[in-house]
């Protein structure tokens, strides 16, 4: 009896913590700029103003990813799988339709969504888009301030 309540108890603590997670979609579209494809990295930064993690990157040639300054520093410390969140580069005025996960217990705790783009012989905007995890701003549409023109997320069902 108490091995079958051990194994409730531990069912029910992972099931809350798959729980924690949610996909959103994130509808991406970028300005008119001249120029090449973008490449945008979507990245978590922690309430202290550090990566976290990578959640997405639009762009697929790693050979590019030094473009990224602040990104490939942190990347270099931190080794991270990329190929599973990795997916075509936005040309301009363009939209992009990708999705990835959010730990929903970081919502409400001083995490934010940073997008940082790149375009090869042109600017680096480390901030082009940064977006609060509260409740709220994930569900505002947000104007970026580089070849970003907007991103709007939603939460998947």
């Amino acid at each position: 009896m108490r091995a079958i309540l051990l194994s409730l108890f531990a069912l029910l603590i992972l099931e809350g913590a798959i729980a924690q997670e949610a996909r959103y979609k994130c509808l991406l579209q970028t300005t008119n700029y001249k120029g090449l494809e973008a490449y945008i990295v979507v990245s978590l930064i922690n309430p202290a103003g550090q990566y976290e993690k990578t959640l997405y990157i639009m762009g697929p040639d790693k050979q590019w990813y030094n473009g990224f300054k602040e990104w490939n520093k942190q990347l270099s410390k931190k080794k991270e799988n990329l190929s599973a969140i990795t997916g075509a580069s936005v040309a301009a005025g363009d939209r992009s339709s990708t999705s990835f996960v959010l730990d929903e217990a970081k919502l409400n705790k001083g995490y934010k969504l940073r997008f940082e783009t790149a375009v090869e012989d042109q600017d680096y905007h480390v901030t082009d888009v940064e977006i609060p995890m509260t409740t709220e701003a994930l569900t505002l549409k947000t104007e970026g301030k580089g070849y970003i023109r907007f991103v709007k997320l939603s939460k998947v069902q």
